[in-house]
């Protein structure tokens, strides 16, 4: 499967003249490649996402920020929205530095998933240990975001990341 996700993140770099570099992650949903344009003027990230549904999503959650023109959120840097191919389920979008908010293909648009409160509980302690002092501001973001309809639950410090 992984080499699937890099023939098409291949494939969208040859079709849009760019040069793909090295690895910046991989997860669940996907597999990320720093990507050069053929001047190396610039560089962006290319994300090739394993099924439609997370990619749908990660797109539309993309598409919902760049609308609503967030580059930010309370001091989160937030990667900007540059195409897509839905042929390819692929993403480009501007590299961000600390803090960042990132990884949008868990979210979801104007619904909030449907969990027993129970999950719920379990989410939040899981999240609280996860980021400790830090789950207050967490909260903050995931409320600007719930503010844009952007439900975002798949919450680590990975997408959630402080400066230090």
């Amino acid at each position: 499967m992984e080499q699937i996700l890099i023939q098409n993140a291949q494939f969208y770099a040859s079709r849009h003249q760019l040069r793909l570099a090295e690895r910046l992650g991989f997860g669940v949903h996907g597999i990320i490649f720093v990507a050069e344009d053929n001047s190396h003027v610039g560089k962006t990230a290319v994300k090739a996402h394993r099924s439609v549904e997370p990619y749908l999503r990660e797109r539309g959650v993309y598409e919902r920020l760049r609308s609503a023109r967030v580059s930010e959120i309370i001091g989160f840097n937030v990667p900007q929205l540059i195409r897509f191919d839905d042929g390819l389920c692929v993403i480009e979008m501007s590299i961000v530095g600390r803090p960042f908010v990132l990884d949008f293909a868990g979210a979801y648009l104007d619904i909030l998933p449907e969990f027993s409160e129970e999950t719920w509980a379990e989410w939040e302690a899981e999240k609280r240990e996860q980021f400790e002092r830090r789950w207050p501001k967490v909260q903050e973001v995931l409320g600007v975001l719930k503010e844009l309809g952007v439900h975002m639950v798949d919450v680590s410090p990975s997408n959630v990341a402080f400066p230090d």
